[in-house]
């Protein structure tokens, strides 16, 4: 595994030398920063928390899906420093050179772990079914590889309707490596009625009541040695998660109609669209049911949040809607309607888009507005609807922090050259177009950005 290292700010040379020393004897090959290959690992070691090192870790990982640890050259630096503002960066940890006598030993089991992670994200069992490359996307993956692979705590999965919960939820069974591993059991709790619930969930024997002609196994046997995922698990009343806490807790249950205890080992994934911590307040949610399911909680973000992967996954729709017009283009007012829309329900509403456009669609030319079904079609100008709540939350936030006009304009202007390069694949004179500059002015802006991070003291 190939890992960069870096400094940032005024560091003492003789300090300098003992790490490099330290990390090229632990570490091999250890690469300078700038002839490491994209997406490479690294290990960047700084004298102080300020502005400065938070711009440069940004500009380190938002648009690359590498690590950074970030490492204080002593225990001093951290002391009265904000580390969180270091996370936030994009650092996938931060700790301090002389926290311990391991400290490079510590860094080589991270990256060992990190890489194993982000093998598995960038598989194809992955990637082809939870489709996204945003930096908030790969959070997310991460975070399922993770608990998937590593643990095998129940996992409560919160987020909006369509946003692709349950295809979560699958991909945690898929990359769980259980010995003997069986079955993913989906039981959604929208549907179960209470009168039937006993035997949904336990089964029953052949006579426990009223129509019951044959014996039945329910979710909690069907589920034994796989994995069992309650789908709107906050729909469940409050009876039947007294009744469900004691097969979570114990993993023991009863059919109805018998006295015979029946055990079962399954891992739980439960999944809601609702805010239990709210519902429990209100007692409409056991918190010790909620204890019991939510070992570990994953927040699925809404599409909205993650605006990056809206053409990645117009692309991938349109691969399994039409998989021989795959390679379909996109004019560039289509591209600008998709973008600006509103996905009320998240991802399951642009896939449901994009079946209608691909039905209009005709002839090997690219989708054309003509395409877009009459009744999606905007009825005011969009561009001027850019500037909405979630924008102005990040001007809030950005004040709140205490940065100025100059330093909101500057990190605006550079985070458009940024994610318009990467759309156009790194090509100068069409990102300069699309910003409405010249080719020299943007680079000349770029160079400006080097020279600043430069005189920073990296």
């Amino acid at each position: 595994m190939k890992v960069w290292f870096d400094f940032f700010g005024p560091i003492d040379p003789q300090l300098r030398g003992k790490i490099t020393q330290r990390l090229r004897a632990i570490h091999s090959p250890l690469l300078a920063r700038d002839g490491a290959p994209p997406d490479t690992p690294g290990i960047l070691l700084f004298s102080e928390v300020s502005p400065e090192l938070i711009d440069h870790l940004r500009q380190l990982t938002i648009s690359s899906v590498s690590r950074v640890a970030a490492v204080a050259c002593s225990n001093s630096v951290l002391a009265n420093a904000d580390v969180w503002q270091l996370l936030q960066a994009g650092a996938s940890d931060v700790f301090a050179w002389n926290h311990s006598k391991t400290t490079g030993d510590e860094i080589l089991a991270r990256f060992s772990r990190w890489q194993i992670v982000d093998n598995i994200v960038r598989s194809p069992v992955v990637r082809n079914s939870l489709v996204g490359q945003s930096q908030v996307w790969i959070s997310i993956l991460r975070q399922v590889v993770e608990v998937a692979r590593f643990t095998d705590a129940p996992i409560l999965i919160l987020g909006e309707s369509g946003s692709g919960k349950e295809l979560i939820a699958r991909m945690i069974h898929a990359l769980d490596e259980r010995d003997g591993k069986r079955e993913l059991v989906v039981l959604d709790c929208t549907t179960v009625v209470p009168e039937l619930s006993g035997s949904e969930f336990f089964g029953h024997e052949r006579g426990a009541f009223t129509g019951a002609v044959t014996a039945r196994d329910g979710a909690f046997a069907l589920a034994d040695r796989g994995t069992l995922f309650l789908d709107e698990v906050g729909e469940l009343p409050l009876r039947l998660q007294a009744e469900l806490l004691r097969v979570v807790q114990e993993q023991t249950y009863k059919r109805v109609g018998s006295n015979v205890w029946q055990q079962t080992r399954f891992r739980l994934v439960c999944a809601t669209n609702r805010d239990l911590l709210e519902a429990q307040s209100k007692g409409r949610f056991r918190a010790d049911f909620y204890s019991r399911i939510a070992g570990w909680t994953l927040r699925v973000p809404p599409l909205r949040e993650r605006p990056e992967d809206i053409l990645p996954l117009v692309r991938h729709f349109i691969e399994k809607i039409a998989p021989i017009r795959k390679a379909v283009d996109i004019d560039e007012p289509v591209r600008a309607f998709l973008l600006d829309r509103e996905y009320r329900a998240n991802v399951r509403d642009l896939k449901q888009l994009v079946s209608r456009i691909m039905q209009r669609h005709v002839g090997p030319g690219p989708i054309t507005v003509g395409d877009i079904p009459e009744e999606e079609r905007p009825t005011q100008n969009l561009s001027a609807t850019w500037r909405d709540v979630v924008f102005e939350s990040r001007i809030r936030a950005a004040l709140a922090q205490g940065l100025h006009l100059k330093d909101i304009g500057r990190a605006a202007k550079e985070t458009a050259e940024r994610i318009v390069l990467a759309e156009e694949d790194g090509n100068l004179k069409r990102a300069a177009q699309k910003l409405g500059i010249s080719d020299r002015a943007l680079q000349m802006r770029r160079a400006a950005r080097r020279v600043r991070v430069a005189a920073s003291g990296h």
